[in-house]
């Protein structure tokens, strides 16, 4: 039986030292043992925490990083969330499968790199550029899950169902006819995918909805009947005119909606959920659902500033996502959370109750809420769950000197990606002094994908 040792480790009931973990041959956790002796053997890294998943990712998207930064001209221009999604469509005009997988695979290295050991793969681009199916139906969805086996990454892959271009059943047009279903095409699509992963056993296919934009209450009704209790994840509630063309439609908002036709329960992700009145917010609190926060991503769409206290105080669930991936670092991810409330209220500390670690917080809650949303056996270093771990540096800057909670204070707040020192997902040491074993050889087939796609 293979074995690890941590002079530090964060376990569900707190900080632990001289750490033994035995795993067993599929990868998990078969004991944890604490106050070992350390005599003749190696320390594997010296704070050791569990590890967290990405909740929320649309893998082609790394490709455009940057390239939606450009003001737009002419007169009344005003850049937006929809100038960007404009930017991102034109992006689709050229790229194949093989692609997808060179984009997926590099991302996915990034993803361990940053500390992230799951990924729940929001996958809309199912079809060939004029809207024609592939040969083999789930051809995109295929080259993110071998993206994900050649990476070590345990991924969640949520094919999307995409049948409307807007409010009260628009039409699918341009850039949207690669993402276009029908139900019955969905459900051969999502069997597809299942058959598919039956031989990986960090692969899990959940379902996901796009929009209330993108489907009708009827065709809604009938795709969360193919979940079978698989995560179900929803963009929802992201930006102010989604909002008033939702209550322009059906007199409510988007969240209000939801909630009052649906059973929201622990299966659920709802992705953004930013513009949210206070009584949407406390009910999502209650339904047991998590929402998936993407705070750089909504940063840099200028989307809005989701009430993270509300939230917090309800005892809401959060994870979050790297979603369009124009950074990829969980440290910042969670930092820019707390930051966009203290912006918003001219205060400090504004996600934790009185006395408590703020990094901490953040981190306990975003593992449990990734673990959730994902569906995956992660967030925890105990007997039973996946060997998921990540070991911080702790000769870095930020981290030297420092003890337990402070670990996590140091990291979240003032450091970043280079903290992480190694990664082991289901027992298998994928980074290694911050280095991916694989990084070099996806490193050149990205760029000879992105030549193709922009050179």
């Amino acid at each position: 039986m293979k074995q690890l040792f941590f002079s530090n480790a964060l376990l569900p009931d707190g900080w632990a030292q001289n750490v033994a973990l035995s795993i067993d041959e599929q990868g998990r956790l078969e004991h944890v043992e604490t106050d070992m002796p350390a005599s003749g053997r190696t320390i594997d890294g010296a704070i050791a925490l569990p590890g967290t998943a990405n909740l929320h990712s649309h893998a082609f998207q790394r490709a455009m990083a940057g390239l939606g930064e450009w003001r737009g001209t002419g007169a009344g221009a005003d850049d937006s969330f929809w100038t960007w999604r404009d930017v991102m469509y034109r992006s689709l005009e050229k790229l194949t499968p093989e692609q997808v997988h060179a984009i997926a695979a590099q991302l996915y290295v990034e993803m361990l790199e940053a500390g992230f050991t799951a990924v729940g793969e929001f996958q809309y681009v199912h079809h060939q550029p004029d809207g024609r199916p592939y040969d083999r139906l789930a051809e995109m969805s295929v080259q993110l899950m071998q993206a994900a086996e050649d990476t070590g990454l345990a991924q969640t892959l949520l094919p999307v169902f995409y049948a409307n271009g807007g409010f009260a059943g628009q039409s699918v047009q341009g850039a949207q006819l690669r993402f276009y279903n029908d139900p019955v095409r969905f459900a051969e699509l999502v069997n597809a995918c299942r058959s598919h992963s039956k031989d990986h056993p960090r692969t899990i296919i959940g379902i996901a909805p796009h929009s209330l934009r993108a489907v009708t209450p009827e065709s809604l009704a009938e795709v969360v009947g193919q979940a079978g209790g698989a995560p179900i994840h929803m963009h929802i509630a992201e930006q102010v005119r989604e909002v008033e063309d939702c209550v322009s439609w059906s007199g409510a908002r988007p969240v209000e909606w939801l909630l009052d036709h649906h059973e929201i329960d622990p299966a659920w992700c709802l992705i953004h959920a930013t513009h949210m009145q206070q009584s949407e917010t406390k009910a999502l609190a209650a339904s047991g659902a998590v929402a998936g926060l993407c705070p750089i991503t909504e940063a840099n769409l200028g989307d809005g500033i989701f009430d993270g206290v509300t939230y917090s105080n309800a005892a809401g669930r959060f994870g979050v996502g790297s979603d369009s991936h124009v950074r990829i670092d969980l440290a910042e991810e969670l930092r820019s959370l707390e930051y966009s409330q203290r912006l918003r209220d001219l205060g400090r500390n504004r996600l934790v109750s009185a006395g408590t670690a703020n990094g901490r917080a953040l981190f306990d809650n975003a593992a449990a809420g990734g673990a959730q949303a994902t569906g995956q056996e992660t967030g925890r270093i105990a007997a039973g769950s996946w060997c998921d771990v990540v070991a911080l540096d702790s000769s870095h800057p930020v981290l030297c000197g420092k003890s337990r909670d402070n670990w996590l204070n140091g990291w979240l707040f003032s450091g970043d990606r280079s903290c992480v020192l190694d990664v082991w997902v289901s027992g298998k040491h994928l980074v290694q002094a911050g280095r991916h074993m694989k990084r070099d050889a996806i490193a050149r087939s990205f760029a000879a994908a992105m030549e193709a796609l922009f050179g």
